[in-house]
């Protein structure tokens, strides 16, 4: 599953030329785990939701399988590319009818094997899928739209802060899943995190946002050992420092 991207942009404000990002270039030419990293308002989810065929660029395009992406339907690309909000939407119905979802939407039989496997690696064995799924907890819901994203079984996941508001134990659930599932499967992940430690943990590359445009794109421990720009140095110091003090306040 190969992925390129050329020349991407995404505006503020059309009207005075304004950019969040522009100019992104990379591509993706084997399944891999990307974070990507960059201080708030750089535009990292707004990337992935393009990725995602949920907002459109303002300059650009990326490419799927050597295939632009207007030529492909929507509907065929999110089978391949699965978006994953950091703010959990659950349908309506219950926990069961939010998991049967993907086989309903693309006319799939529903694998509750897989759904039971995956709802007790992130300890919700206990859950009643008969249960409202609007009536879970914040970390349930999260959990539970993990699940239902990881049904689809797509080639590339978009993670989108998907553990942030999560429980220590869930959180380590999670990421230990995510990590398997790349391992096991070939899932290539592209993974918006603040979470400097779940980033050079889980990752095996980096995608740095600064100034407005992709200002490195390199192998995780070499971001981490030797950043490139005085951008990324200030963010992994002002990360550490955060972390420290964190630490201390427990």
């Amino acid at each position: 599953m190969t992925i390129k991207i050329e020349a991407l942009g995404k505006q503020i404000d059309s009207s005075t030329s304004t950019w969040l990002f522009r100019d992104v270039n990379t591509s993706i030419m084997e399944p891999t785990i990307i974070g990507i990293l960059g201080k708030s308002g750089q535009g990292k989810s707004t990337l992935l939701r393009i990725l995602g065929r949920l907002l459109p660029p303002d300059a650009g395009t990326v490419f799927l399988e050597k295939k632009e992406m207007s030529l492909w339907d929507a509907r065929a690309w999110r089978m391949k590319i699965s978006y994953v909000a950091q703010q959990a939407v659950m349908l309506p119905g219950s926990v069961e009818d939010n998991l049967q979802t993907v086989s309903t939407l693309h006319q799939r039989p529903f694998d509750k094997k897989l759904a039971s496997d995956l709802m007790e690696q992130l300890y919700m064995e206990e859950i009643d899928w008969s249960k409202p799924a609007a009536q879970l907890s914040g970390g349930e819901k999260q959990r539970l739209a993990l699940v239902r994203s990881l049904l689809l079984q797509p080639p590339v996941l978009l993670l989108d802060e998907v553990t942030a508001s999560l429980d220590t134990k869930s959180k380590q659930a999670a990421e230990r899943l995510l990590v398997d599932l790349h391992h096991q499967t070939g899932t290539t992940l592209i993974w918006v995190t603040h979470d400097l430690e779940e980033a050079r943990v889980a990752c095996k590359r980096i995608w740095f946002m600064a100034n407005h445009q992709l200002a490195e794109d390199t192998e995780c421990e070499a971001f981490f050992h030797s950043p490139q720009s005085v951008e990324a140095r200030e963010f992994l110091q002002d990360g550490n420092v955060h972390a420290a003090l964190s630490e201390v306040q427990r």
